[in-house]
């Protein structure tokens, strides 16, 4: 019996046109896909970065507040860190790297900036919130650690063996 796949189960699983022609199971390359994710990702860190590096003094008071100690110094190096980690996802050079890099800058920050359990009432709900969104955050740059950053990256381009 001739059986199509039908389009949900294309999108979905990667899977070919005609099962009868091809039993194994395969997922498929989206490559598109990963780079709007990428540039998605990307963004959060660019504007959050520049940010800090515009006004590093707003940040620096801002971690104070929190209890961090050299702040202001810790403010350019968060805005540093958050831009290149931003650049190196947006571009995909050095994109594992960079996903790993970001992981470990979120980790401490969503800990001791959005540390919803000391709280009470609406500023509890608000850190919650913002706690949730750096895990799913981090969900996402896992999956780019996972997987790397697909065709359309500079990562892809240095990796392709040269053409005589």
């Amino acid at each position: 019996m001739l059986h199509s796949t039908g389009l949900a189960e294309r999108i979905a699983f990667g899977r070919t046109v005609d099962p009868a022609t091809d039993t194994t199971i395969k997922v498929a390359q989206r490559p598109t896909t990963a780079l709007v994710g990428r540039l998605l990702i990307a963004s959060t860190f660019l504007v959050f970065g520049i940010g800090k590096l515009i006004d590093p003094t707003g940040t620096a008071s801002y971690m104070a507040g929190a209890g961090i100690p050299y702040a202001h110094t810790l403010a350019i190096v968060a805005g540093i860190a958050e831009v290149a980690g931003g650049l190196a996802l947006g571009f995909g050079f050095l994109t594992r790297i960079g996903a790993l890099g970001l992981i470990l800058f979120l980790i401490p920050t969503t800990l001791i900036f959005h540390a919803f359990w000391n709280l009470e009432g609406i500023q509890r709900q608000l850190q919650m919130v913002n706690f949730m969104k750096n895990l799913a955050i981090m969900g996402g740059l896992a999956t780019v650690l996972a997987f790397g950053p697909s065709r359309y990256s500079i990562d892809k381009k240095i990796r392709e063996p040269r053409q005589p």
